[in-house]
């Protein structure tokens, strides 16, 4: 039964992965996630059913359109399997209980702002708007200890972001800022501040990195959302163990 449940849970996050691809990509430029129907960026041919079955197609395909021969992003195989992961994972790490409402939203949110910000280096309204309403009626169902700390953490993350923003004279774009306000009611204002944490830390390393392969130059700017999506994912499964790590070293 266990196994059957997992596999049925991983093909629901292979589909729901193909689908934040969509949201992803044509929310931030204002088109419909329903119509038209998906096709290929290069030659504009529409996709056959066939073509849309996650990872499979990219994978029978080779990674090319089957009109143009064009190159397929492998990114949107790697957002499909990678959601299917975390949707199958999900109940192992955190327990089959009403928390899992907070947690397939967050993980949903997460990979939807990877594709939008890594593609457009936009995090859309709409998005951020949607989840705030979906995360504000999901900590009433499942509320925090103290149940202020939702609150505290929207405002706080809200004017941390900002005030890094007036100091860099823009470093932090809009969409950070208000995705971090987001986050504060998933975490509450002490695991948010791992997030920040983190997510400064991840950003960093990728930015070095680029510079010494040559990928990304001085000054240019990089977008946030990819480093806070996996900084937001490792603060919400093994947060709590990383700070009881750390207070029992300083102890």
């Amino acid at each position: 039964m266990g196994v059957l449940l997992h596999s049925y849970l991983f093909l629901i996050g292979l589909a729901l992965g193909s689908f934040f691809n969509v949201v992803g990509l044509r929310v931030p430029i204002k088109r419909s996630i329903v119509i038209p129907r998906s096709s290929c960026p290069t030659c504009e041919r529409e996709l056959s059913p066939y073509e849309l079955v996650p990872v499979f197609s990219y994978l029978f395909q080779r990674g090319k359109c089957r009109g143009c021969s064009s190159s397929i992003s492998p990114i949107y195989a790697c957002v499909e399997i990678v959601t299917a992961l975390l949707f199958t994972t999900a109940p192992i790490l955190v327990g089959w209980s009403k928390e899992l409402m907070i947690t397939y939203g967050l993980i949903s949110l997460l990979v939807i702002i990877f594709v939008s910000d890594l593609t457009y280096m936009l995090i859309p309204n709409r998005i951020l708007l949607f989840f705030a309403a979906y995360f504000g009626l999901g900590r009433i169902v499942v509320p925090m200890d103290p149940w202020y700390s939702p609150l505290i953490g929207a405002i706080g993350g809200f004017l941390l972001l900002l005030l890094i923003a007036v100091i860099s004279r823009g470093g932090m774009g809009g969409g950070d800022i208000k995705l971090f306000a987001v986050l504060g009611v998933v975490f509450g204002y002490q695991e948010l501040l791992l997030v920040f944490f983190f997510s400064t830390l991840i950003g960093t390393i990728i930015g070095i990195t680029g510079l010494l392969i040559g990928k990304v130059k001085r000054k240019q700017h990089i977008p946030f959302g990819p480093s806070v999506a996996l900084a937001a994912l490792i603060t919400y499964f093994y947060g709590k163990q990383l700070l009881q790590w750390y207070f029992d070293f300083l102890i």
